[in-house]
């Protein structure tokens, strides 16, 4: 018997946008939109593909992460790698069969600079763009990844490139029934997005949530602190363009996440083991299943 499904509308779509009009109805606003159109004059929406890709970059060695959740592993450094391999052998990998490795946060643009002038930042939007940090993500078909926050609060601007990606998000307010692991960034590791166990985990029937199919050249924008989880419907690879936050309590809680979070997290781990591990699994269904009503 199929299991209930979660609580999530349509993220809002609009063809195009002006920047001002874009900026006061949604980044002023902190709410989510795709914007189908928002780089229609980039030279990427044109070019970029994963054998582009493969051409322009082939030679260079990537690490890539399996479904494993790198924060909550006891036994790794904060976001060490699985495994390493030449980016055509993975492009390579990804066209011939599902497979569970990704790549995230990888400054692939730095590598390969002459990608560089395929895209640019967008300006007229009122914000402050990190322009050091353009990260790209790729993933086969049928990966996925976990449900978290990003630790710096930015606006994300999520464009996607080649294939279908599924995006469940969810507004801060939801926290409280996402089953937050403590000191962390990520909900319970138990948790299957796509086929929730509500019985193991009720609060999840209360959050509201959005969810969308992005295709090639489509744009995503995330307000600070949104949750997020990512399925690849089939193989491609999204670039993020991340803007400082605007709400200067949301700029002081991606400092404290940086610095004093991460760093106590980290020594917990390393310390405790999964001693540490399973304390915040547990916590996180005592506490969440407070909220229920």
């Amino acid at each position: 018997m199929e299991r209930p499904k979660l609580f999530l509308e349509e993220i809002p779509r609009i063809k195009e946008i002006s920047k001002s009009d874009f900026y006061k109805a949604y980044i002023k606003q902190q709410k989510p939109v795709v914007i189908e159109n928002f780089i229609a004059d980039w030279n990427a929406s044109k070019t970029w593909n994963l054998d582009h890709i493969k051409k322009v970059a082939g030679d260079l060695i990537v690490p890539l992460y399996d479904n494993r959740i790198p924060i909550n592993n006891s036994h790794t450094k904060f976001n060490e790698p699985h495994l390493h391999m030449s980016f055509s052998e993975y492009i390579d990998n990804l066209k011939k069969e599902p497979t569970p490795y990704r790549i995230f946060l990888f400054n692939l643009l730095k590598k390969a600079p002459s990608l560089q002038k395929d895209y640019s930042f967008p300006d007229g939007m009122n914000v402050k763009f990190l322009k050091d940090l353009p990260m790209l993500f790729f993933g086969g078909k049928g990966s996925k990844v976990f449900m978290h926050y990003d630790i710096d609060y930015a606006n994300i601007f999520h464009f996607h490139f080649d294939g279908i990606k599924q995006c469940i998000i969810y507004p801060p307010s939801e926290t409280k029934f996402l089953y937050k692991l403590p000191n962390s960034l990520i909900s319970h590791q138990g948790i299957d997005f796509g086929d929730p166990d509500f019985e193991k985990f009720p609060a999840l029937k209360q959050a509201k949530g959005f969810i969308t199919e992005l295709k090639h050249g489509e744009m995503l924008y995330m307000p600070e602190g949104y949750w997020h989880q990512m399925t690849y419907k089939t193989p491609g690879f999204s670039m993020s363009l991340r803007a400082l936050p605007k709400n200067y309590f949301n700029l002081s809680k991606g400092v404290y996440n940086f610095f004093i979070m991460r760093f106590v997290d980290n020594l917990m781990r390393k310390t405790f083991a999964d001693k540490w591990k399973n304390y915040k699994n547990k916590k996180a269904i005592e506490r969440t299943n407070t909220k229920l009503v």
